[in-house]
Order: structure tokens, then sequence, then C-alpha cells
């Protein structure tokens, strides 16, 4: 009897994690079919997905998915609601930046508050005013691209796949005037000379296919390069692409210790360039 109920004890924590991962994908769905009709529910929406950042990190979520996060329901539906919540955020985010081309908004409150929380890891991946910066997934509100540019002064050229996300990217650089410092394009890294000169490359979270991004810069990059990878594994790939640093011995890898809740971040480096005969995945910790 005692076997019994904590099995059915077991199965109710299934089906709590996964009626909560549903409702949200449900949720952050249907609230972006309604933000395309009405504006006003793109607060509604961002409300929404500041709701799934806060799940992730709830200790009940935690341990749930600690004893659910490989079952296939699970799986499955995770899936679907990283999908939903990439769409989500990439819509939600080229209104954004129309608010801010029409100023509608402040852009530096936004910036303001990045920066002091990215600062960390710019500073630990060796950023610097002089810096050659190639960022990949830059997205239609590229923060994280212009906080660079604006604040440490670093070159960078920003990439996306969507042309519109590209356009409203260089809108926002025209009214913060960093068109000198910040580019985008829609182009592939290959085609991109920039992508030989860089110093470093941020690979964003949302890019899904990282390792496949990672052979095309391995060809293309200086010895010296460092490549920023941002990725979120287990609970945190509800709303991150995967990312699993099990590279060839080419590359060395270096984990960066950071304070952000939504993801996490390593650092790569050719392996010729940090001494020959490196080991397999040589890990620094912090």
């Amino acid at each position: 009897m005692i076997t019994i109920r904590l099995q059915e004890a077991q199965m109710r924590n299934k089906y709590e994690l996964l009626l909560s991962i549903k409702l949200l994908d449900y949720e952050i769905r249907e609230l972006t079919v309604y933000s395309k009709q009405c504006c006003d529910c793109y607060e509604m929406l961002t409300r929404k997905l500041d709701d799934l950042c806060n799940f992730m990190n709830e200790e009940l979520t935690v341990n749930l998915w600690s004893e659910w996060g490989d079952d296939p329901d699970i799986s499955l539906h995770s899936e679907q609601l990283r999908e939903t919540a990439v769409h989500a955020l990439c819509d939600m985010e080229k209104h954004q930046s129309l608010c801010i081309h029409n100023h509608e908004t402040d852009v530096g409150v936004y910036m303001n508050t990045l920066s002091s929380s990215i600062q960390n890891e710019l500073q630990l991946c060796g950023i610097g005013p002089e810096s050659k910066v190639l960022f990949i997934g830059a997205g239609a509100f590229p923060l994280s691209a212009l906080t660079i540019a604006a604040h440490i002064g670093a070159e960078l050229v920003g990439v996306d796949i969507d042309e519109e996300a590209v356009r409203l990217a260089e809108n926002m650089t025209q009214v913060l005037g960093l068109e000198q410092k910040v580019s985008f394009t829609s182009r592939t890294v290959s085609e991109l000379a920039f992508a030989r000169q860089a110093t470093h490359v941020i690979i964003a979270s949302l890019v899904p296919n990282k390792v496949d991004v990672l052979d095309v810069l391995y060809r293309l990059v200086r010895p010296d390069s460092r490549i920023i990878v941002r990725y979120g594994n287990g609970l945190r790939s509800l709303f991150n692409y995967p990312f699993q640093p099990a590279l060839p011995q080419r590359w060395r890898i270096t984990p960066v210790p950071n304070h952000s809740n939504l993801y996490d971040t390593v650092i790569l480096q050719k392996a010729a360039a940090v001494g020959e005969g490196a080991n397999l995945c040589e890990t620094v910790r912090h």
C-alpha cells in the first residue's frame, strides 16, 4: 500500500509539472496572437514571459524537473513551450524596436539595466574598446550588441537570418547614433569578411544550431578569437536552445560564471591557440 501511494505521489508530481508547462505554452501562444491584433496585449505577453522565467527558477519547479525532466511527455511539451516562447520573444522584440524607433520608449532604461547585468560576463570574455565583435542571432531588439558598442566602444557586426529583424535593429542603431560602431546583416557568417577579423564571436542563446555554427566559425576565425556561446540546458532549455559542450579536441572550453538566471555561458578557443596537445575539453573553473 505504501509503495502504491508513493507511486501515485510521483505520478502526481509529473502531471503537476506537465500541466504547468502546457498552460504556459497555451497562454504564451494565445497572447502572441492577441498582441498582433492589439498592441496593448504586448504588456500581458511580457508579463507571461516573465512568469516563464520565474517558473524556471522556482525551487518547486527545479525539484520536479530533477525527478521528471527526462520523461518523454515532459521533453516533448518542453520543446513545444520553447518554440512558442522563442516565437513570442521575437515578435515582442520587433514591437519594442518599433516603439524605440517611434520614440514611444526610452531605450536608455533598457540599456542601463542590461549593462550592469552583463558587465561581468563581458569582462571575463575580454571584450574591450579595441575588440571586433561578431554577434550571431542579434535579433530585432539587440540590447546586448548595442550595449557592447555604447558602453565598451567595441566595433560590432550583428547577424540575423530575419531580414525584418535586421532592418529594425539598424533603426535602433540610428536612434542611438551608433552607426559608426555597429552594423547588422542577414548574410551568412561564411560570407562576412568581418568574421575573419573578429576578436570575439557571441552566439545568442536563441540560436538553435550552435554546433553547426561552430563548425563554420572554426574554419573562419583567427587562432586567438574567443567564441562566447550562450545556451540553456535542462530546465533552462524551456527558454533557450541547449548546447552540449562535448566538442572535439580542437576546442578549449572555459565555463563563464555569471549571475544570469536565464542562460549559461562558455568561452571556446581553438586548442592550438592555447597550447598544442590540449586536453579533450580542458575546463577552467572560476
